[in-house]
């Protein structure tokens, strides 16, 4: 009895089920999954331009056999059911400034494209024209520009550079920083360097508020005219000790683009039967008993706070990984500069100094890691007539070899933020607009 009473049951949803589905009014299938025909417009345009065929297309309207194949290549992009009109307008501007779309040619495959239709534009560019970009010289505006100076001595060798020469890093330095700079100079031996240490130009520059970059790693040229006392005192502690007191007196930011800043002096003629106990002559570990090295910075750091010498011992940490900071990674897009995300740090310096020599960082390159600062702008900051102001600059990076100058540029690009001025891509006769609409024929 049960059986009979469910197969009832059954029979009369059954029965329901197929009447009302007789008489329901079902949604086409193109409302339940409509074809987005403003994306397939907008990708049908770029992959015509992949070869930049659509871009000769646009600025060669007479040429029929170009069309020809341009609207094969076209319908044999779409699907069957969608229909196309293709328009290519010139761009101009009026006298007021005011941009105008002039029509140059159009190429369709229906008289209508019917009442349901979407269009996408694309912006072509002539293959004849160049789009130049001026960089802001830093400085310029608020007192004369400031001087890049790039150490390039001849006789002095570099540490921690592995795979690269002085030379060859400064020549890079130069081709990437140049633009920005109203004046860069390649000190070319130490005895330039002497020359700029006392003050003195080497080609009509301005001394004051440059930029100077050392390319010899954790090794710092040293003239011979400071190889003798005071400046040898200490194992060259002391020199390291009035290059800081000189980067505080002239306004400068040094830079160091890899390692433990000033860890060895080096001079060729000056130490040329003495080596950094790696067999590289030419250079002195500086440090009391034969060198220890980590003096040079804290010695450096005294001069730059402008604190009375004591002779003292620096640390460094060695975070590993570490990562470009945000403001870094935003910089890599606007100067095209594309260091990797991701570097190695064993020499990044103790956020310690910050207190212990009164810097503020106004530029973090990469992100801190616990008490270590892998690569970061200092700015040493002194108070006068109760006003913060800042005197003297410092640029560590403390990566591990082989260098990376892209990183160096990208800090001091993020630092002084020169802005960037682009040609007018829309300038008469250089760009054409193109339309492309798309509509459905035929089907459910």
């Amino acid at each position: 009895m049960r059986t009979v009473e469910v197969f009832i049951v059954i029979t009369i949803i059954a029965g329901a089920f197929i009447v009302s589905s007789f008489f329901a009014v079902l949604p086409w299938p193109r409302q339940v999954s409509p074809v987005n025909l403003r994306r397939l417009s907008l990708t049908t345009l770029e992959t015509l331009d992949s070869s930049y065929d659509l871009s000769q297309a646009a600025f060669d309207p007479s040429n029929a056999s170009r069309w020809a194949s341009l609207n094969v290549a076209l319908s044999s992009s779409l699907p069957p059911n969608v229909i196309y009109n293709l328009t290519v307008y010139d761009v101009n501007s009026n006298e007021n400034g005011a941009t105008l779309y002039s029509p140059e040619t159009s190429v369709s495959n229906a008289e209508s494209l019917g009442v349901t239709s979407d269009a996408s534009s694309y912006l072509v560019a002539s293959s004849n024209v160049t789009f130049d970009v001026t960089p802001e010289k830093i400085g310029e505006n608020s007192g004369g520009g400031i001087t890049l100076y790039i150490l390039n001595c001849s006789d002095a060798n570099g540490w921690w550079i592995t795979g690269y020469t002085s030379p060859s890093l400064a020549q890079d330095l130069y081709n990437l920083l140049s633009p920005y700079f109203t004046r860069t100079v390649m000190v070319q031996n130490t005895a330039q360097l002497g020359q700029l240490l006392n003050g003195s130009a080497l080609q009509g520059e301005r001394v004051k508020d440059a930029v100077v970059i050392n390319t010899c790693g954790e090794a710092v040229p040293i003239p011979s005219a400071y190889g003798t006392a005071p400046y040898s005192n200490d194992g060259y502690a002391y020199y390291t000790f009035i290059l800081g007191q000189r980067v505080l007196q002239y306004n400068w930011t040094w830079v160091s683009v890899v390692g433990w800043p000033l860890y060895y002096v080096s001079n060729a003629g000056l130490f040329s039967s003495s080596q950094n106990t790696w067999g590289i002559y030419g250079m002195n570990m500086v440090g009391r008993n034969g060198g220890d090295g980590p003096s040079g910075l804290n010695s450096f750091l005294e001069g730059l706070d402008n604190q009375t010498y004591v002779y003292g011992d620096s640390s460094t940490g060695s975070p590993g990984l570490v990562n470009l900071s945000a403001d870094a990674l935003d910089s890599c897009n606007y100067y095209g500069i594309y260091p990797s995300e991701y570097q190695t740090s064993t020499r990044a310096l103790s956020t310690s100094i910050l207190s212990n020599f009164h810097l503020n960082v106004t530029t973090y390159v990469f992100d801190t890691v616990g008490n270590w600062n892998p690569g970061a702008i200092y700015r040493h900051s002194t108070t006068v007539n109760g006003t913060v102001q800042y005197q003297g600059g410092f640029f560590a990076l403390g990566l591990t070899r082989t260098p990376d100058i892209r990183v160096t540029a990208l800090g001091l690009l993020c630092d002084y933020k020169p802005r960037l001025y682009s040609s007018d891509y829309t300038s008469a006769g250089t760009s054409r607009l193109v339309v492309l609409q798309l509509g459905l024929v035929g089907g459910v």
